[in-house]
């Protein structure tokens, strides 16, 4: 699969990422460090990548202005990161990618949950 991590994101968990085989980028590789968020998600959405965050802001954009596309909210913490790995390659085995664009999945240590997007 292929990631947009946003600059939030522990770079353990981008390591995680790419060490499963996936194709991972950072916003900082591409010079979006600076960029609003609603940007970010347009950017994911056109290279066909799911967004990866930390920051809870992000449901808002989806639900409320219809931005982007296929969202995985990490709530996590440097203590809870290994359970949240854990999480995050169950959900990727087990959903498929077409499935993940068009959802929002909060991941937490001990689970999560899948909302699907409206249809644009």
């Amino acid at each position: 699969m292929r990631f947009l991590l946003d600059q939030d994101v522990y770079a353990a968990t981008a390591r995680f990422l790419a060490s499963l085989g996936h194709d991972v980028v950072r916003v900082a590789q591409v010079g979006l460090s600076q960029a609003a968020d609603a940007d970010l998600l347009t950017v994911a959405e056109n290279e066909r990548r799911l967004f990866v965050t930390r920051d809870r802001h992000f449901g808002g954009l989806v639900f409320v202005k219809a931005l982007g596309a296929g969202v995985l909210y990490l709530r996590v913490l440097p203590s809870t990161q290994h359970a949240v790995h854990s999480e995050l390659e169950r959900i990727l085995t087990t959903y498929p990618e077409e499935e993940l664009k068009h959802a929002f999945v909060v991941i937490e240590p001990n689970g999560h949950r899948i909302r699907r997007l409206p249809k644009k």
